[in-house]
C-alpha cells in the first residue's frame, strides 16, 4: 500500500508539473507570440510570465519586433530607354503588429522582396539610364515611401530601403568607360592648352618687362654719357678760354686724336679734317721757327768765335761764345705763328775783326754790312 501510495502521489506531482508547465508560457524581451483559443486568435502574449489554459489555449511561434535587414539580390530592371539593368537593395523594417504580421499575410519577407520589385520597375522604368545611375536618393525615397504606404496592414514599418548596386550590362560598361576616358583627355588637353598659354603670356610680359627695363637702362646710359661728355666739353672749354691756350697747345692735340681715327676695326681709309691740316702746319711753323732762330744763333757764334780779340773786346758776347742778337730774337718769334712755306732765314753776316768796338760797349750788329 505504501508503494502504490509512493507511485501515486509521484504521478500527481508529474501532472501537476505538466500543467503548470503548460499554463505559464515566459516571452523574452522585443518578442511576442500570438495566443488562439480553439483555433480562433484571443491574445497576444507581451514579454514577460504569461498565463494560458492549458489544452485550450494554442501558442503560435515567437514573431520578433526589432528591426530587421533583408537583402535582396539583383532584380533585373528596364529603364525607359530600354536597357536592362539588374539592382541590388538593401530593405529594413520593423514588425509593429504581431497580430497583423501573423494573421494578414503568410511569409511577410517574401512579401515585402516582390513588392520592392515591382516598386522598382515601376520607379526605374520612368528614368533613363543616365538618371538611373546619378538619382539614387530619389529612388531610395520614392520606394520607401511606396513600400510603407503597402505592408502598412501587415503590421510592418519600412524605415529605410538602400540601393546597394546598379549593374548596366557589358556593352554599356565598356561605352561608358570609352565616354569616361574622352572626357578625361579632353580635360587634359584643355589643361595643357590653357597651361602652355598661360606660359607663354608670362613669357611675353616677361619679355616685355625686359626690354622696356633694358631700353630704360639704356635712355639712362646714354642720358649720363652724353651729360658727362657735355660737362668734359664745357670744362675743356672754360679751361681753353680761360688759359688762353696757344695755337700750338691746339696743334698738339689735334694730333693727338689722329690715332683715335684708326682704332676701329675694318677702317681702309681715314678722313682728316681741315683744320687737322692748318694745325699740322701751325706745328711744322713752330718747329721750323725755331730750328731757324738755332741757326742763325749758331751762325752768328762762329764768326765770333774766331776772333778773341772781338770776343774779349765785345761786352755782348756770352761767356759759352753766343752772341746775343735781340733783333734776330724779336724777328724770330713772329715767325713761329706764320706758316712753314712763308718763313725765310736770314743770311747770316760775318763780323769785320777789323773794325772798332761799337761805341758805350754795345756789340757790333753782325748783319751790318762791312
Amino acid at each position: 500500500m505504501e508503494l502504490a501510495g509512493l507511485i501515486a502521489a509521484l504521478i500527481a506531482v508529474i501532472l501537476v508539473l505538466l500543467v503548470v508547465g503548460r499554463t505559464v508560457r515566459i516571452v523574452p524581451q522585443a518578442r511576442a507570440r500570438n495566443v488562439e483559443r480553439f483555433g480562433r486568435y484571443r491574445k497576444t502574449l507581451e514579454p514577460g510570465m504569461n498565463f494560458i489554459v492549458p489544452i485550450v489555449d494554442r501558442v503560435k511561434p515567437l514573431i520578433d519586433l526589432r528591426e530587421q535587414v533583408v537583402s535582396f539580390r539583383g532584380q533585373p530592371v528596364i529603364t525607359e530607354d530600354n536597357l536592362v539593368v539588374s539592382i541590388d537593395t538593401v530593405l529594413f523594417f520593423q514588425v509593429t503588429d504581431p497580430r497583423a504580421a501573423d494573421y494578414e499575410i503568410v511569409n511577410y519577407i517574401q512579401a515585402i522582396e516582390q513588392i520592392t520589385a515591382t516598386m522598382l520597375r515601376s520607379v526605374i522604368g520612368n528614368m533613363d539610364l543616365e538618371e538611373t545611375l546619378t538619382s539614387r536618393d530619389k529612388i531610395n525615397t520614392m520606394l520607401r515611401s511606396v513600400l510603407d504606404d503597402a505592408s502598412g496592414k501587415w503590421g510592418l514599418r519600412v524605415t529605410r530601403v538602400e540601393i546597394k548596386a546598379i549593374d548596366p550590362p557589358k556593352s554599356v560598361i565598356d561605352a561608358m568607360e570609352k565616354q569616361m576616358r574622352a572626357e578625361r583627355e579632353k580635360r587634359a588637353a584643355v589643361l595643357t592648352a590653357e597651361g602652355v598659354r598661360q606660359a607663354k603670356i608670362l613669357t611675353a610680359e616677361g619679355e616685355k618687362q625686359s626690354s622696356i627695363l633694358r631700353a630704360e637702362g639704356d635712355r639712362q646710359s646714354q642720358i649720363l654719357r652724353a651729360e658727362g661728355q657735355s660737362q668734359a666739353i664745357g670744362t675743356v672749354f672754360r679751361a681753353v678760354h680761360e688759359g688762353d691756350a696757344d695755337p700750338k697747345v691746339l696743334a698738339y692735340q689735334y694730333l693727338q686724336t689722329l690715332p683715335q681715327l684708326a682704332q676701329a676695326e675694318g677702317n681702309t681709309f681715314w678722313v682728316i679734317p681741315s683744320e687737322v691740316t692748318t694745325a699740322l702746319k701751325t706745328l711744322s711753323s713752330a718747329f721750323s721757327g725755331a730750328g731757324d732762330g738755332a741757326g742763325e744763333s749758331a751762325a752768328a757764334a762762329r764768326p765770333t768765335a774766331l776772333s778773341s780779340a772781338a770776343a774779349t773786346e765785345n761786352p755782348a758776347v756770352a761767356d759759352d761764345g753766343s752772341a746775343e742778337t735781340p733783333a734776330l730774337g724779336q724777328a724770330a718769334a713772329p715767325g713761329l705763328a706764320e706758316p712753314a712755306d712763308e718763313a725765310q732765314p736770314a743770311e747770316p753776316v760775318l763780323p769785320d775783326v777789323n773794325a772798332a768796338p761799337a761805341p758805350n760797349g754795345a756789340a757790333a750788329d753782325p748783319r751790318q754790312s762791312p
